[in-house]
C-alpha cells in the first residue's frame, strides 16, 4: 500500500472522521464503522485532505484534465483544496467548479460556482463517500447541460465497498452506469488491512472483535 495511502487512513483517525463501533447509515444498515467527512474542519485539515485527494487523483487521472467539480454542498470545499494541491504537488493548473442548489437571478447568475465549464472541456467529479450514486445521478445532467464535455471520472475519499442498488458497489454501479471511471483514496480492505492488531498512537483500533463485526457485515452487505 502506498505510503500516502497509510497516512491518509491515519489522518481520517486523528481527525475523528473515521469510526468503529455500533452505527446506522441514511439506507438503515447498522454499520461497524462510520465515515464522517463533516470533521474536517480546519485549514490545515483541508490542505492535507486536498494533498491526498490529489495524489489519488494524479494516481488515476494524471494531469490531463481541466476542471475538478464538487457537487454542492460538501463538494465546493474539497475542489478549492484539491485544485490548489494540484497545482503545489504537480504544477497543475486546474480550474475548479461547483454547483449552487439554488439559481441566483442577480450578480453573477447561474447554478454554476467557479470557472465556467465549456465544450470539450474533460471534468474529474470529486465526492466525499458515495454509497447510493444520488448525488451523480443529479450532477451529470447538470454537467452535459454545460455543453459538449467529458468526464473521465469520480473520486471519493473511501469506497465502502459494499452493495448499491445491486450485487455490485455503488462505484462499480456508477462506471457501468456512465462509462466513465472510478477511484477513491482508500479502499476499507485497505483500511482494515493498515489497522487491524496494529497499535497506532499506543491504541489497537480495529481488535478481534471489530474486525468480526466488519466481516459480518460484509457477509451481509459486502460486494458479491
Amino acid at each position: 500500500m502506498e505510503q500516502y495511502k497509510q497516512e491518509f487512513i491515519e489522518f481520517m483517525v486523528d481527525c475523528g472522521v473515521l469510526k468503529f463501533g455500533d452505527f446506522v447509515t441514511k439506507s438503515g444498515r447498522k454499520t461497524p464503522f462510520f465515515v464522517n467527512t463533516g470533521f474536517y474542519r480546519s485549514g490545515k485539515q483541508m490542505a492535507k485532505l486536498g494533498q491526498y485527494y490529489a495524489k489519488a487523483i494524479h494516481d488515476k487521472f494524471g494531469t490531463d484534465f481541466d476542471i475538478l467539480f464538487g457537487p454542492a454542498y460538501k463538494g465546493i470545499p474539497l475542489t478549492v483544496a484539491t485544485t490548489m494541491e494540484m497545482g503545489e504537488l504537480f504544477d497543475a493548473d486546474v480550474r475548479y467548479c461547483s454547483n449552487r442548489k439554488e439559481v441566483k437571478d442577480h450578480g453573477d447568475k447561474g447554478i454554476l460556482l467557479g470557472s465556467p465549464i465549456a465544450d470539450k472541456d474533460r471534468i474529474v467529479i470529486i465526492e466525499d463517500v458515495t454509497t447510493a450514486g444520488t448525488s451523480i445521478r443529479e450532477t451529470v445532467p447538470i454537467l452535459k447541460a454545460q455543453g459538449d464535455v467529458e468526464i473521465l471520472g469520480l473520486v471519493v475519499s473511501v469506497d465502502r465497498m459494499e452493495r448499491g442498488t445491486t450485487e455490485k458497489s455503488a462505484l462499480e454501479e456508477i462506471r457501468e452506469t456512465y462509462g466513465f471511471e472510478t477511484t477513491a483514496i482508500v479502499t476499507m480492505e485497505e483500511v482494515v488491512s493498515h489497522l487491524y492488531n496494529k497499535p497506532y498512537k499506543g491504541k489497537v483500533i480495529i481488535d478481534d472483535s471489530i474486525k468480526q463485526a466488519i466481516d459480518e457485515y460484509y457477509k451481509q452487505y459486502g460486494v458479491k
